[in-house]
């Protein structure tokens, strides 16, 4: 039987989830809704949707949906999660799960108690070469973990290759926390933080952060928005294997447009991971190479990207991953970033 699917908020990220679920035949977007006026109506002519709504609560009254992809803005993530679960419904829910720890667990317990699906589109599962560099570590290629380093690099704040990070909107809302915004710590961070414990199999147990915003304009403001959110993040972390991480996240990498990169090194072997989000490659230096520094592509098989993973997880019953509790892990650690950068001090993940 198709899924029914709602597509909540109708913003730039909307189009990508147009995309990803056109190629999966079991599920269909039936519905789209936005809590601006009109501009849902706008979207579903655009992109060949039946129906559309001014708002949540018109969705939910008509109700006539198995599950919703929920990409609005970070900071109405948790009202619109709850609202969606209570009416019974599945939720695909955009990352950042929810600004602060707290919220995303009660978004997860919430999920969990209903019995119902729950994930989080933390897109850069989809590279294989992430997947196949955690089967490895799981393999025991590298030996024991001891040194990881993570970074994600974007260059927005100074290149206009994606627009105009001071005069449009959906870069200006992220830059201010009174619009919702953790800056890159939240944006992009809970990112390169799911993608380096992810690959190397590990967790997070203190970080001991700095946060910076940097001048960007004169009086710090842009219109309705204060830009006081931060712009890059460095950290050093300790992971449960005892291993030592390095991470990084910035708006400031001139250069790059949109890169991760994580660099997992142990006691037998290590392995480097790539990826701009379209393409990704994974090199290895193992065995008798980690005598002469030799590093060598490892071929990475496609991989079920997270899209199909809801909907086998809708078809099967079964929750898929990243679900909410991963997600909410994740924002754990944020939180403790936050708690460091703002008492100087390393702070635990607890």
């Amino acid at each position: 039987m198709t899924k029914r699917l709602l597509l909540l908020g109708t913003g730039g990220i909307a189009a990508h989830h147009v995309e990803e679920f056109a190629a999966i035949s079991e599920c269909e977007i039936v519905a789209c809704a936005d809590a601006i006026a009109g501009r849902s109506a706008v979207f579903a002519a655009e992109n060949g949707i039946g129906r559309a709504f001014d708002g949540l609560d018109e969705a939910i009254g008509w109700g006539g949906f198995d599950a919703a992809i929920n990409c609005t803005p970070d900071g109405v993530h948790k009202e619109t999660t709850l609202a969606l679960l209570a009416a019974g419904k599945h939720v695909f829910c955009e990352k950042p799960l929810a600004p602060r720890y707290a919220d995303a667990l009660q978004m997860t317990e919430a999920a969990e108690r209903a019995g119902l699906v729950n994930m989080v589109n933390l897109t850069y599962r989809n590279s294989p070469a992430i997947q196949r560099a955690r089967e490895l570590v799981r393999a025991g290629e590298i030996g024991a973990l001891r040194h990881v380093e993570a970074a994600y690099r974007q260059s927005w704040l100074v290149s206009k290759a994606w627009g105009d990070a001071l005069t449009e909107p959906k870069w200006l809302w992220r830059q201010s926390s009174a619009h919702g915004s953790t800056g890159v710590l939240g944006d992009v961070g809970v990112h390169i933080l799911d993608f380096a414990s992810f690959g190397a199999d590990d967790a997070f147990v203190s970080v001991k952060a700095e946060l910076v915003t940097f001048p960007k304009v004169e009086g710090g403001r842009v219109g309705d928005y204060l830009l006081d959110a931060n712009d890059s993040v460095a950290m050093t972390a300790r992971l449960a294997s005892g291993a030592l991480a390095t991470v990084v996240a910035t708006r400031f990498a001139t250069g790059y447009l949109n890169e991760l990169s994580l660099s997992l090194h142990g006691t037998r072997g290590a392995l480097r991971v790539e990826t701009d989000g379209v393409k990704s490659s994974l090199s290895a230096c193992l065995g008798s190479d980690v005598d002469d520094a030799v590093w060598r592509t490892v071929e990475t098989p496609q991989v079920r990207r997270n899209a199909r993973r809801f909907a086998d997880a809708l078809l099967s019953g079964q929750n898929g991953d990243p679900s909410f509790r991963r997600a909410a892990e994740i924002q754990k650690v944020i939180d403790a970033a936050i708690e460091s950068a703002s008492s100087d001090r390393r702070a635990t993940v607890s």
